[in-house]
């Protein structure tokens, strides 16, 4: 992809980004998700090297591994004598021990700026709120409004809702509110779940960013055993459709996590794609697949192939 690098909008923000975003899940390390610890001086020194690349976004979490991904970023960040002007960080704000009040809201705000050392958030989203009850997070004073209220005040920048359930995520869009909406593991080469939020989303002017392309892993690494797709058991149908399209990445001299990322990168309303690394080693790689474009007639030979739609987590 050409422009993989190149700045565009995010939607009506006016923020400005690159379409490639390292997602800093792994840098706290979590290794009951991931399978593997992350020391602290691989993670800092992975922030540093993404702060010299092209890519200009880096996506975070208060809740990630307790707060520890928000802390190696900031001390990315410290270590090169502070964050580059073209540079954006994204993060969430996140319930602790089940409370997601107005109050928590604002202390996961203040505690976000603390650990990464910046006083002005950009983009903060509310995380995770098919989790929590809707009508608590949407009541008077609730997590959203303290949010917009946040947002008005100047204490950040714009807002966001960051989840999975598209069916939770369109409830939150119909507030009205959020500039941006993440959705994960819904818009990938084997689950098409988010294309109507997605596409309603952008006609509106939200920013659209779209993570966990590789499904949590199986679409990043099809050869290596895992039948779990979006966290969950992958339908035989599903695992067959994976099997076929790395046959067809065979064919046209590709692989499979290069047409994974490239998906979502060829997407002109996706404004930026998040992928999750923790290794400096995979930064060159993933900078690489980036920027290789495919025919065509190899998307349309893999849309042949995507799962029927009962088989994408979102179906009704």
């Amino acid at each position: 992809m050409a422009d993989a690098y190149r700045p565009r909008l995010l939607g009506s923000t006016g923020l400005r980004v690159t379409a490639l975003c390292v997602g800093g899940g792994p840098l706290g390390s979590m290794p009951e998700a991931f399978g593997y610890a992350v020391s602290e001086d691989d993670a800092i020194d992975l922030v540093t090297a993404v702060l010299a690349s092209p890519i200009r976004v880096i996506d975070t979490s208060n809740g990630y591994s307790d707060g520890e991904s928000e802390r190696r970023i900031g001390a990315g960040i410290a270590r090169v004598g502070g964050l580059p002007d073209d540079f954006l960080v994204v993060t969430k704000v996140d319930a602790r021990d089940g409370d997601y009040s107005g109050a928590r809201v604002r202390e996961s705000v203040r505690e976000s700026k603390e650990r990464l050392g910046l006083d002005t958030l950009p983009l903060v989203h509310l995380h995770d709120p098919e989790f929590h009850d809707y009508d608590d997070l949407t009541a008077p004073g609730g997590a959203v409004e303290t949010l917009v209220r946040l947002r008005d005040d100047g204490e950040i920048g714009h807002i966001g809702v960051a989840g999975g359930d598209v069916h939770v995520m369109s409830r939150y869009l119909d507030l009205g509110v959020f500039e941006a909406m993440l959705v994960h593991n819904r818009w990938t080469i084997v689950d098409r779940s988010a294309g109507e939020l997605i596409e309603r989303a952008a006609a509106s002017g939200v920013g659209v960013i779209n993570a966990a392309v590789y499904g949590g892993g199986i679409l990043a690494n099809p050869s290596g055993g895992s039948t779990q797709y979006g966290y969950r058991p992958a339908s035989a149908a599903t695992l067959d459709a994976i099997a076929r399209m790395s046959e067809l990445c065979s064919r046209w001299d590709t692989d499979l996590p290069t047409a994974a990322l490239q998906l979502s990168l060829r997407d002109p309303r996706v404004g930026f794609t998040v992928v999750g690394i923790s290794k400096k080693r995979r930064l060159d790689g993933l900078l690489e697949a980036a920027r290789v474009e495919l025919a065509q007639e190899f998307w349309d030979e893999l849309d042949t192939l995507v799962p029927a739609p009962q088989h994408w987590l979102d179906a009704r």
